[in-house]
């Protein structure tokens, strides 16, 4: 018994040593955990103190739009760190999650006692569990708290602006004479305040002044210069050309617009920010001026759209089939809206500026939304269109004028009845958001017009790659639509937040939905990053050429001298050629952030699919994706594969249609395509040899059959001369002398054709020459004499032989 308990007490010993060993490391983690809590539980308190300090501010900038989209920009910010915050715990509670399982559950009555050292660590990760919860509850709380103030906060802005535009004001006592002698009064103050302060900036700050000047003009005329360098054909076009097409004539509409309109803004922001950064500007006049600079924008590029659309002096680049008399007024019109629109604007902000009277703001934009609404019913009633065989011009179209019109009389009808605010609004989207949308068609149109079959090729673009990079049509075209689709995407990226601007939003809260959908984007339980797809397509496109130029590099510089077999070379080429592109996949996917672990269970799917007797279509799949990556052959070709000859029309991951000559739809599984011999007459080009064989009658001269077919060969307008067609003397038949006419044709399609007008030709050439074509004949030899012996019992051969020596007398 003594040796037994000796044994207890040592087992325990090593037990209990064990378990302090194994306890020791997470003691240690322990530490550095409490340093987290402390730090993650001193950020959630701080998140809580900004809220209440926004909040706060919230009350004192009710009536203040963009006050409420600071806050608003603030709180969200404040929610993604406790969303990080949240994230940072999952980390830990896994690890004490995990330490928990392993220690067990606690020993129940009667099992024996557990180390003191376990209970202690069970303790502590359940405590520390605890504090966790009860840090990500607070944190799931003050985000509560902060989502109710941000609806809080759009609820306001919509009263704000529903408010801004439902006011009415009382009109008469706007146009009163007192009204008149406010404006006067004001413009001298604004007289006064501009004209100190160029006095300031001339006497004091002249150099300053003068560098700021010189640096904004050399900033607008380098974007010009280079705009012109790129793009001159399609801003100053060739005049003479009497039809130039139609993606000319809306390219000539856009990049006019554009290049002008932005080479003008940056003159103008440039020259803002240089006379902000030598310190000429003042507080009132930074305001003044950046105003002005903004509409001056504005209205310089509705008139160069207009310009650009109606092309009062270009009339054949004309988007618009208007006439001339017609096109330089609606230029004059539109400018003139744009105009008045951008002054009400101006005064508006200048009389804030100035602490003006109400009066004058309600005034101003009375007479001028008066005056755009004037402006729109001008513009409806101008007849643009030409007439019919001395007609009076036709008008614009029916539902144009209702919408202009009806534009016109809400602007006008709303400023009557004293709701100033909503005419302002209509006049100001009828000018700017009617411009971008207009701006936003012609991109759309001129993207869908690259896009057009062939169409890019005949561009000046089109035709400066091909000369350059010697790229055939088919490149062409595939960059055309890529080229269409870049267009399209950028239209909607600039078009889109210019719209939003107009309509009430702010820089601040377009910047956080578009952080917000970048980085993450959920549809139920699964969330993903836009940006994370778009690095890990970056990188998989990065690493798909890489191996191309490896597979290359490999194959022209390594392989190529050794001595190798061509067939080997082959294989060891395309073998890395995969294994390139599954490598830049894989990194593709790592980076784009997609458990990889997924495509573990989507691989396991599949192998017991195949157990189940889904053998063939994986195999189908499989050879689908061979046919897709390698492209032995593609949609269009010509292909023969066994009894099927016809044009490919789809290639589809299981199976591959191909259309005869008959009209027949053929589907072939693609393994077949893949286990067997296919021929393809254009897998490389549409080159291809054509053979015509003829025959003679013995006893023609062969040389002068020769040269005959020689010359009709050479004749025929789609026989390539390089090379050169050949006449090949077959051989000798057994009723003709055979000759084999040898053409190479530029579109092996035109093999029928070609093989008609030979044989039409071949028939008339012979006929002119009395060269016969014979047909098979038969030489019988009669002999006369006894029939044989053993000839046959019945004597029916001797009647046999009668009567083809009969036959043969006739004959």
């Amino acid at each position: 018994m003594a040796s037994l308990s000796d044994f207890v007490k040592a087992f325990s010993g090593c037990l209990l040593l064990l378990t302090v060993i194994f306890c020791a490391p997470a003691l240690a983690q322990s530490e550095v955990s409490n340093g987290f809590i402390a730090s993650q539980d001193e950020k959630i308190d701080e998140i809580s103190r900004q809220t209440e300090k926004l909040v706060a501010q919230l009350r004192e900038k009710a009536s203040d739009d963009t006050g409420l989209v600071q806050i608003r920009v603030e709180l969200e910010r404040l929610v993604r760190e406790l969303l990080a915050s949240g994230v940072a715990f999952r980390p830990r509670i896994s690890e004490i999650n995990d330490r928990l399982e392993q220690l067990g559950p606690e020993r129940a009555e009667g099992e024996p006692a557990e180390p003191e050292l376990v209970q202690r660590e069970r303790q502590r990760l359940l405590d520390e569990k605890a504090e966790i919860n009860a840090l990500i509850g607070e944190a799931e709380a003050l985000s509560l708290q902060i989502n109710r103030t941000i609806e809080q906060i759009a609820q306001m802005r919509r009263d704000l602006f529903t408010s801004a535009l439902s006011r009415r004001y009382d009109i008469t006592a706007a146009l009163s004479s007192d009204v008149a002698h406010e404006f006067h009064t004001d413009m001298g103050k604004v007289y006064t305040t501009v004209s100190s302060w160029l006095r300031f900036a001339t006497t004091f700050k002249l150099r300053g002044f003068l560098l700021a000047v010189f640096f904004s003009l050399a900033a607008a005329l380098v974007l010009h210069l280079a705009g012109r360098r790129l793009f001159g054909n399609l801003i100053d076009p060739d005049l003479h050309d009497a039809e130039p097409t139609y993606l000319s004539r809306l390219s000539l509409a856009l990049w006019s617009t554009l290049l002008p309109s932005a080479a003008f803004a940056i003159f103008l922001g440039s020259a803002y920010f240089f006379l902000d950064t030598f310190g000429i500007l003042r507080g009132d006049i930074s305001e003044l001026l950046w105003t002005l600079f903004s509409v001056a924008v504005v209205v310089f590029f509705v008139y160069r759209l207009a310009h650009g659309i109606l092309a009062p002096t270009r009339e054949n680049w004309r988007l618009l089939p208007v006439q001339t008399g017609a096109a330089g007024k609606l230029c004059l019109l539109v400018g003139a809206t744009a105009a008045v629109t951008a002054f009400d604007f101006f005064m508006n902000r200048l009389y804030e500026l100035f602490g003006s009277q109400l009066s004058l703001t309600v005034a101003t934009s009375f007479l001028a939304t008066i005056i755009v609404g004037v402006l729109l019913i001008l513009i409806g009633s101008v007849r643009p269109f030409a007439g019919k065989e001395g007609a009076p011009p036709r008008p614009w179209p029916i539902s144009f004028r209702v919408a202009i019109y009806g534009f016109a009389a809400a602007t006008i009808i709303a400023a009557l009845f004293g709701y100033i605010g909503f005419s302002r609004f209509l006049s100001q989207q009828v000018v700017v958001t009617g411009a971008i949308l207009t701006t936003m068609y012609i991109g759309f149109l001129a993207g869908g017009a690259m896009a057009g079959d062939g169409i890019f090729a005949g561009s000046a673009v089109g035709r400066l790659l091909s000369r350059r990079f010697s790229l055939d049509s088919t490149t062409l075209d595939q960059l055309g639509l890529v080229a269409g689709l870049a267009t399209n995407v950028a239209v909607v990226l600039v078009g889109a937040p210019l719209i939003l601007f107009q309509w009430g939003f702010h820089w601040a809260e377009l910047t956080a939905w578009t952080y917000g959908i970048a980085n993450r984007v959920s549809i139920g339980n699964i969330s993903f990053s836009l940006v994370g797809i778009l690095t890990g397509l970056l990188v998989f496109i990065v690493g798909y050429f890489v191996a191309r130029w490896f597979q290359g590099w490999l194959d022209g510089r390594v392989m190529a001298r050794s001595r190798l077999d061509t067939g080997v070379r082959n294989s060891v080429r395309t073998a890395v050629g995969y294994a390139g592109v599954v490598v830049a996949a894989l990194f593709g996917v790592a980076t784009a952030g997609i458990d990889l672990s997924s495509l573990a269970l989507v691989a396991s799917a599949l192998s017991v699919g195949i157990g189940f007797g889904l053998r063939n279509i994986l195999e189908n799949f499989v050879s689908g994706l061979i046919l897709l990556v390698e492209r032995p052959f593609k949609a269009g070709d010509w292909i023969v594969a066994g009894t099927v000859s016809g044009t490919v029309k789809k290639i589809s991951v299981r199976a591959t249609e191909i259309e005869t000559f008959q009209r027949q739809t053929v589907i072939l599984p693609n393994s077949e395509l893949i286990n067997a011999a296919v021929g393809n007459w254009t897998h490389k080009n549409s080159l291809g040899r054509v053979e015509i064989p003829v025959g003679v009658a013995y006893g023609t001269d062969v040389k002068k059959v020769h040269a005959i077919l020689l010359e009709i060969a050479q004749n025929n307008r789609l026989v390539l001369k390089n090379p050169e067609p050949f006449v090949l003397f077959a051989g000798f038949g057994d009723s003709s002398l055979d000759f084999e006419i040898r053409v190479y044709l530029a579109d092996i399609l035109a093999q029928l054709e070609v093989q008609n007008e030979i044989r039409f030709a071949i028939v008339e050439a012979f006929e002119r020459e009395g060269i016969e074509i014979p047909f098979p004949q038969r030489d019988i030899h009669v002999r006369s004499g006894p029939v044989p012996s053993g000839a046959g019992a019945s004597g029916s051969d001797g009647k046999e032989i009668e009567n083809e020596e009969a036959q043969a007398q006739n004959e």
